[in-house]
């Protein structure tokens, strides 16, 4: 089975240089286009990703055998449409896609209420392109997105050259914890923390739940601190429908305060249904519940 999660996802930056030249010269359809061969690459030569999402569709979905080996490819496939979506989108083609907004009122209740909030999503859909849904939003909505910044710096900035630099504040997590002043910061500036919960980085703490019928382990981090600051806390994602259509839903926890398991249990309902509804937008391309083989 795949390994952990390391904190980088795959990619380069001659790839995306390749999908921005097709989508500028040639159009969306071009780059979809072009999309068919690389879903296909990665299905046969990135094994561990391939071997990972396999045990998702076959075992936590109960797919046939055969219907999870197509679902690979398809996974690929959807996955790098919503990177070249976040791209078109962030470069001035918000106009070519339409969105539903499903619970939005509460996150116009939560900037209503002038504490800020905390926004808990995962790598389940295109939560990068929430940033253009929130300008919908009468108030301003400010977000900062909590991060450990290990992901590839050369792809970062060349998809900030293409796009422009994103509105979103990066808050770094830090070992001498002084990120939480960050956060506090902006929760009094009535922003939206985002935070994801569902990598796990082997070393840290963690909390353990079930999703999809099957234990797996969270980072403790994002529900200790969500449940301990008095501002609400919405699970929140971006799901791809059609080729040109997205759906925001956001839901409200009701969790007590300081009760981390509640939270976390909550959210992993949220994300179950969530990939339930849209099960080709898992995209945690790794041993997510820990089924590598033991020494």
């Amino acid at each position: 089975m795949a390994t952990e999660w390391k904190g980088k996802s795959r990619g380069t930056v001659l790839g995306y240089r390749i999908f921005v030249f097709l989508m500028k010269k040639l159009g969306l359809g071009s780059a979809y286009f072009v999309l068919y061969f690389v879903a296909f690459y990665y299905t046969l030569f990135s094994y561990a990703g391939s071997k990972a999402i396999f045990y998702y569709f076959n075992k936590r979905l109960n797919r046939s055998w055969l219907k999870s080996l197509v679902n690979i490819y398809r996974s690929y496939y959807v996955f790098g449409q919503t990177i070249i979506d976040k791209v078109a989108i962030s470069s001035g083609l918000r106009d070519r896609f339409t969105y539903d907004f499903d619970g939005i009122h509460l996150i116009k209740e939560t900037l209503n209420a002038k504490k800020g909030g905390i926004l808990i999503s995962a790598h389940v859909g295109n939560f990068e392109i929430a940033e253009h849904f929130f300008g919908e939003l009468e108030e301003h909505a400010a977000i900062s997105l909590l991060t450990t910044d290990v992901e590839h710096t050369a792809i970062k900035d060349y998809i900030e050259s293409v796009t422009g630099k994103s509105k979103v504040n990066l808050i770094l997590i830090k070992e001498d914890l002084s990120h939480i002043f960050e956060i506090n910061a902006a929760l009094a500036r009535n922003e939206l923390v985002c935070i994801t919960g569902d990598r796990f980085i082997p070393g840290t703490k963690h909390l353990s739940h079930d999703l999809l019928g099957e234990t797996a382990k969270f980072p403790a981090g994002p529900f200790l601190l969500a449940s301990r600051l008095n501002v609400p806390v919405l699970f929140v994602y971006v799901m791809k429908e059609t080729n040109k259509h997205y759906h925001l839903y956001a839901r409200k926890s009701e969790a007590k305060k300081r009760d981390a398991n509640m939270l976390l249990e909550e959210y992993t309902a949220s994300v179950s249904w969530m990939v339930e509804k849209y099960p080709l937008q898992w995209f945690n391309y790794f041993d997510f519940w820990d089924k590598k083989p033991k020494p």
